[in-house]
């Protein structure tokens, strides 16, 4: 079965559906003769695609001007590979067929990038387009789009697509999409987005800060939206998953605003969610801002009676560990110390519960 991948809405003014066909076919053929140059070209199944394709793509090639360096690679590739050098015998002939074959070998890799380049961009192009027109396509088209853009830049970072990234504003739209608090949560209605299109607009976002921290990061803490607050707002197995994800890459900097905005107490009140997963992803965002937190915010989870929280979780069978981390001082954590066990003996119904709970709970590999 198709996958929808393939139904890319790039180019309205040609057939993008085309386009992208053989240029994967063209990037598979590359890949192949970039990892495994033949001397023997007249044999190379990757150099006889090569040859077939760069045919049927000459039209293509032609009508778009960023794809000028693909057709410049491809006609030079032709020309190296059809030279009748190639047939000669002798030494000189060995030795230039050798040079030649590591010829062949770069520009297929350089067909292969610019390749890489071109879907990048045009994958940025669509989603912006998507985006800004969202309400017009089926929820599983626009999750489709931001999912296909979320995988393409995991793949590391590349300077031309972060130049299209900034250019097309695309952040900014995928941080409004999150932060549509007037969301239903169930489905779209008068311009909302649901709330699986919320999730994936939270997961493209942060992959944007894994990809270049030092450009995005700045975004999401000093925004003129509030993703933090969306994320908690929307109290989902993935948009806590995310938050997690934000916490760990941007460390002390995003636990300062949360603590800073208030949400802390937001955040721990989701441990005694009916919903066990969300209640268990809770945790493990209280626990990242406990080990990256400063004093301020784990005195503010203290204060939201986490303390309390995490003994009736215990009694529940839900065990978690809060572990204090690089975010606060030796002599901060000693005093943090004596305030919890303070805590666990009022919120305990005897010492015994409160010693098994110190034991295995609360303090885990804290030093």
């Amino acid at each position: 079965m198709k996958t929808q991948p393939e139904a890319f809405i790039f180019n309205p003014k040609h057939n993008s559906q085309q386009v992208l066909q053989i240029l994967k076919a063209l990037k598979q053929a590359s890949h192949q003769l970039h990892q495994n140059p033949n001397t023997t070209f007249s044999n190379s199944p990757a150099i006889n695609a090569l040859l077939e394709l760069q045919h049927e793509s000459d039209s293509i090639l032609s009508n778009d001007p960023h794809l000028t360096p693909l057709s410049t690679h491809l006609t030079a590739l032709k020309t190296l590979i059809t030279s009748p050098v190639q047939r000669h015998n002798g030494l000189r002939s060995f030795i230039i067929r050798r040079v030649n074959s590591h010829e062949v070998s770069k520009l297929a890799g350089s067909i292969e990038s610019e390749i890489d380049r071109w879907i990048g961009r045009e994958i940025v192009e669509a989603l912006t387009q998507t985006l800004r027109r969202g309400n017009e396509l089926k929820e599983e088209v626009l999750i489709d789009l931001i999912e296909q853009f979320e995988a393409r830049i995991a793949r590391g970072f590349d300077r031309d697509l972060q130049d299209s990234i900034l250019r097309s504003k695309v952040f900014n739209e995928l941080e409004s999409i999150l932060c549509d608090s007037t969301s239903n949560g169930e489905g779209k209605g008068n311009g909302n987005y649901s709330k699986n299109i919320r999730e994936a607009a939270a997961f493209a976002i942060t992959e944007l800060i894994r990809f270049n921290k030092d450009v995005f990061v700045g975004q999401v803490l000093i925004g003129e939206t509030e993703i933090i607050r969306a994320l908690i707002e929307l109290s989902s197995v993935r948009s806590l998953q995310a938050l997690g994800m934000l916490i760990r890459l941007i460390k002390s900097p995003i636990v300062d605003e949360i603590e800073s905005n208030g949400e802390i107490v937001n955040i721990i009140d989701l441990l005694t969610c009916n919903e066990m997963s969300v209640g268990a992803m809770a945790m493990e965002c209280v626990m990242e801002i406990g080990y990256f937190g400063r004093k301020e915010a784990v005195e503010a989870m203290l204060k939201a009676d986490l303390v309390k929280k995490l003994v009736e979780l215990q009694r529940n069978e839900m065990q978690g560990v809060l572990e204090v981390g690089e975010g606060l001082r030796q002599r901060e954590k000693r005093a943090l110390k004596q305030e919890v066990l303070k805590r666990v003996r009022d919120a305990c119904v005897c010492e015994a519960e409160a010693a098994t709970i110190i034991a295995e709970v609360l303090w885990g590999a804290s030093p």
